[in-house]
């Protein structure tokens, strides 16, 4: 069903979230899979064949492939790419280099989505902490997705969580989506906001979070390729994302991965079901 405010949001059952845990351990499963290959020698494009693999292998589609005519089914971004990366056998991956792989699957017509960024072998400790930065403000954008809040309550936990670091870039053109029965739906989510602003947050809205954090300024522009979103300073930028659900438990991670059981804990999320 679809509840009309100030955007049309698709509400789910606990039946249909369950739908989107199976489509999100997928996704989890494939990103777990993809972490482990990556190393220095690969190209982006070998990551993408593990990747569809992976998804197909499981009974499940590639949300990306095809995607308004996107080529791939992950998402690769080297170093200063943002989003968007196009998979491709002549970018290959160099000691150093971190990369952003966003990931989807489609199980039985439900979508998951979500996306990490890997580290190639040793990293500078610049690099290993815009990367923790990320991360941990995505956990605050999620811990503010709950029945009762305000969508700028998720964009404001996201914002105040990256400053609180110090100076990064926190990307403002691209953002989080609702995630359902389409990949992408309403509401946008921002990474930036006003509390207590926005459409209400009710049980049995799914949401994808997903910060972009740059190590010089917030600025990107995009490639000719149509796709591929870079900082326009040229430093690097780190990607992480989860789709979640809003439950009367609190937020439910509905693409966790086994290395999010002790934080999920930690921060009183339901358990997911690893």
């Amino acid at each position: 069903m679809f509840r009309k405010g100030q955007d049309a949001v698709q509400l789910k059952s606990k039946a249909e979230i369950a739908k989107m845990r199976a489509a999100g351990r997928i996704v989890a499963r494939t990103l777990d899979t993809l972490r482990a290959a990556v190393r220095p020698g690969m190209t982006t494009l070998d990551l993408d064949a593990i990747a569809e693999r992976s998804i197909r292998d499981a009974g499940a589609v590639p949300s990306f492939k095809g995607y308004h005519g996107f080529p791939g089914s992950i998402c690769a971004s080297v170093n200063e790419e943002v989003v968007h990366g196009i998979p491709s056998a002549t970018r290959v991956l160099a000691e150093g280099d971190i990369i952003a792989i966003d990931c989807g699957a489609i199980l039985d017509g439900w979508h998951g989505d979500s996306a990490i960024t890997v580290a190639v072998g040793e990293v500078s400790d610049e690099d290993r902490t815009v990367m923790e930065v990320c991360e941990e403000a995505m956990w605050q954008g999620i811990l503010a997705t709950r029945a009762g809040n305000r969508l700028g309550d998720i964009g404001h936990a996201i914002e105040t969580a990256i400053n609180t670091r110090g100076r990064y870039g926190n990307v403002q053109e691209y953002g989080g989506h609702g995630i359902g029965t389409e990949m992408h739906m309403e509401p946008h989510v921002l990474n930036y906001g006003r509390p207590n602003r926005g459409i209400k947050l009710v049980e049995g809205m799914c949401l994808a979070i997903e910060p972009m954090v740059n190590l010089g300024t917030r600025h990107v522009l995009q490639l000719d390729d149509g796709w591929t979103v870079v900082t326009r300073d040229g430093k690097r930028s780190a990607h992480f994302e989860h789709s979640v659900a809003i439950t009367e438990d609190g937020p439910l991670v509905l693409t966790a991965r086994e290395e999010n059981r002790e934080t999920i804990a930690r921060l009183g999320l339901p358990d997911p079901g690893f």
